[in-house]
């Protein structure tokens, strides 16, 4: 239909330009299509490449049948009057089918000027609910607004099932200088895939998965999935208003790591859902008194073998296990259970598949130009840009989400190390000097700090956790006292040495006794967490029992006594899946834990044990309250190296009841053992890891000693001990200290 008087429908664009549409040039589609002003009326232009026809259905006005502008299938019709966005298409096909349509170009861009101007800054820190694909309703529409970080692109396209992947149809519009695509598509439910097709400036056409895709498609598939507004009905709100007055410093802290896909499966060796998790690791965790679970990667990844370390959906839950709103379902039940929640981060890289972030516009986008920089020789992975706003307001919007959308209680950073470091495990030739000539990682020590701050600033209780390896001063020290920020350090070092030690035949320990004691040198330089991980049971490492020396019942006492030992020790405890209950194999990401283990009365008194430790922690201030403090710690006798003993004295923060332990790295039984100790009276033996209920020989203190003032170790008072062989005791003193019988001996 066509008014004598009305305007020429090509009015307001050129031919030049529906050429440049029609060949997937024009970053600015709504110049062309969509609904435009024009003398007495409107001009309404589509496309659509398939068409043989086109008719305008307004409501109220009837039907405007419009006409060929290009023969690539752009079509137009003038209205006379005004025009609103709630007009239709119906776009008819040669083969006598047909589609109708709300039309996306009549919309006005879902991003404001304060979203420009945030992006540009790189201090978007809600940049999750703005990129990406969201539910919206613009005009009273519902539909899903689209935004996509792409500046070197030449088009960008949302594809998915109701376009039949067809970049063509769904041009986006650049928006400024910002380097992002937008636009607003009607109709689309919640279910559907979709990707962004993406024309480099050098012409090549790649499909992407979204960065910001809150949902992604089951493995091998790559496609995002559109979701709507969470149903999930939050019911942790005590917890987290419990979590937002914590110190966790100060705090008992017991984490049990667990990779989601091998803790258990069902009897036809299938995954379990977040929800059937949510029930079974749920009432396992609580049963074994462990304060928080630290989940592998859970953000989606192609690869199970990469154990969820080669992330491409930074945003989505894996789908391995069922949706976001089951994901929250999982945090939520933990948290009903007193069970916090710690995700496995992973900033540090990214892998080079093709649909992911890798070169995503064509160019290194959200890694580095120059392999010395950009690609990281040990894991075959793209190295973030830390130095670019745009890829730091990336992962900072990341960690802010798994907050914000999911109720996390905390990120454990990996790999940090590689981050700290330009040169981390490259040649001499093979790296990039900072602009001062060094060898820090600039950008990537400002990314950390940004990060620390936010979390902290935003998340009072969360916790960040550093995987780092190194001597680097102040990774847990605050950022306004020139540190990194981070709340906890993986305590490395003390791993590394503590494995060794137990690892060795026990006649030889006393050669090695500063394995054992030069933790403590240390142990305040930052505020650890001990890790016993994944990564000490894979790669032909064995499990912590195989580590152990000598027969069978060396190896069980002997890793009975390694606990014992770590949780008497400074630090927060973390231990792998499996290492509860003595997992003789090393963990295989593919298969269950070997849940028939606790069977044998040996395993089930490991897992036993590890109960009771858990317990004596929490009910035991001094064993948490001093983890960062040195006044926290005493030694007792840190040089006993010829009988491989040593012992101390941990302490709650006010002194008012003291935990002794010891520990005997030897198989004989050493009775009589002269122990000093800071006050007269009763000494209970609170954990002995050589009890019959754990596997062990049952030789003890019958319960507990009574103080003897027989000077010892520098105090007036000392306790006749019987060390058990290859075990752990500790013995909980009196409280409340008598003015008369104190503390050490002078001189």
């Amino acid at each position: 239909m066509h008014h004598d008087d009305a305007p020429p429908v090509l009015s307001g664009t050129t031919y030049t330009e529906l050429d440049a549409l029609t060949r997937g040039e024009h970053h600015e589609p709504h110049r062309v299509l969509g609904a435009h002003p024009a003398e007495g009326g409107v001009i309404v232009r589509a496309w659509h490449p398939e068409s043989t026809g086109v008719r305008l259905h307004v409501p109220g006005r009837g039907v405007f049948v419009m006409e060929r502008l290009h023969p690539a299938g752009v079509w137009a019709a003038f209205v006379p009057g005004s025009l609103g966005a709630r007009y239709e298409l119906e776009f008819r096909f040669g083969n006598g089918a047909s589609h109708r349509t709300l039309d996306p170009y009549a919309f006005l861009p879902t991003w404001g000027p304060m979203d420009e101007h945030l992006v540009t800054e790189g201090r978007h820190w809600n940049l999750h609910d703005r990129l990406g694909a969201h539910a919206r309703t613009v005009d009273g529409v519902e539909g899903y607004a689209f935004a996509v970080w792409a500046p070197n692109a030449r088009r960008v396209s949302v594809v998915g099932e109701w376009n039949h992947w067809d970049g063509r149809r769904h041009p986006m519009r650049r928006l400024g200088g910002t380097g992002v695509w937008e636009l607003f598509l009607p109709g689309l439910r919640v279910g559907q895939r979709y990707k962004f097709e993406v024309r480099t400036a050098g012409g090549a056409v790649a499909l992407k998965l979204d960065p910001f895709a809150q949902q992604c498609e089951l493995r091998p598939n790559t496609a995002g999935v559109l979701v709507g507004p969470s149903q999930h009905t939050w019911s942790d709100h005590a917890w987290m208003q419990r979590r937002a007055k914590s110190v966790a410093l100060r705090e008992a802290m017991s984490v049990y790591e667990v990779h989601l896909g091998s803790w258990m499966r069902d009897a036809h060796g299938h995954w379990l859902t977040y929800r059937d998790l949510a029930h079974r690791l749920g009432d396992y965790v609580r049963d074994l008194g462990f304060t928080h679970v630290e989940l592998l990667p859970v953000a989606e990844h192609p690869f199970d073998g990469s154990w969820g370390y080669q992330v491409t959906g930074y945003f989505a839950p894996t789908s391995r296990f069922g949706t976001p709103d089951d994901f929250r379902y999982l945090v939520d039940h933990l948290h009903n259970l007193g069970v916090g929640v710690i995700l496995d981060w992973v900033p540090a890289h990214f892998p080079k598949d093709a649909f992911a972030l890798a070169r995503f516009d064509g160019t290194a986008l959200y890694e580095h130009e120059d392999p010395r920089q950009g690609e990281h020789p040990d894991w075959g992975t793209m190295v973030f840009n830390f130095g670019r706003v745009e890829v730091r307001n990336f992962l900072l919007s990341n960690a802010l989400a798994w907050f914000e959308r999911f109720h996390v209680d905390g990120l454990r950073v990996d790999a940090v190390a590689s981050m700290l470091y330009l040169d981390y495990s490259r040649a001499p030739d093979q790296w990039v000097p900072n602009a001062h000539g060094g060898r820090e990682n600039l950008d990537a020590i400002a990314f950390l700090r940004e990060l620390n701050a936010l979390v902290h600033g935003r998340h009072p209780g969360a916790v960040v956790i550093a995987e780092e390896s190194t001597s680097w001063p102040g990774v847990s020290r605050p950022v306004y006292a020139g540190g990194l920020g981070f709340t906890f350090k993986w305590n490395m070092g003390w791993m590394h040495d503590t494995l060794a030690y137990f690892a060795r035949d026990p006649i030889h320990r006393r050669f090695h006794h500063n394995e054992l004691t030069f933790s403590i040198v240390y142990a305040w330089s930052e505020n650890f967490m001990l890790p016993l991980s994944h990564d000490e049971v894979v790669h032909l490492k064995r499990s912590l029992v195989g580590k152990m020396p000598g027969d069978r019942w060396q190896r069980f006492a002997t890793l009975r006594a390694l606990y014992g030992y770590m949780w008497s020790h400074p630090g927060k405890k973390l231990l792998f899946m499996g290492s509860e209950m003595a997992d003789e194999r090393e963990w295989n990401h593919d298969a269950s834990l070997d849940w028939a283990l606790l069977d044998d009365p040996m395993h089930r008194g490991v897992q036993s044990l590890v109960r009771d430790l858990n317990a004596s922690l929490r009910a035991l201030p001094a064993l948490y309250e001093g983890d960062v403090d040195p006044q926290g710690y005493q030694w007792i006798d840190a040089n006993d190296s010829d009988q491989s003993v040593a012992s101390f004295i941990r302490w709650d923060r006010a002194r008012t009841q003291p935990v002794v332990c010891l520990l005997n790295a030897t198989p004989l039984v050493r009775g009589g053992y002269r122990v000093g100790v800071p006050r007269e009276g009763f000494y209970r033996e609170a954990v002995n890891t050589d009890a019959a209920a754990y596997g062990g020989s049952n030789v003890g203190n019958l319960g507990g000693l009574t103080a003897e003032p027989v000077p010892a170790h520098g105090f007036a008072w000392s306790l006749s001990v019987t060390l058990p062989p290859l075990a752990a005791v500790w013995f909980v003193g009196p409280d409340a200290p008598a003015p008369a019988a104190q503390e050490a001996v002078s001189g």
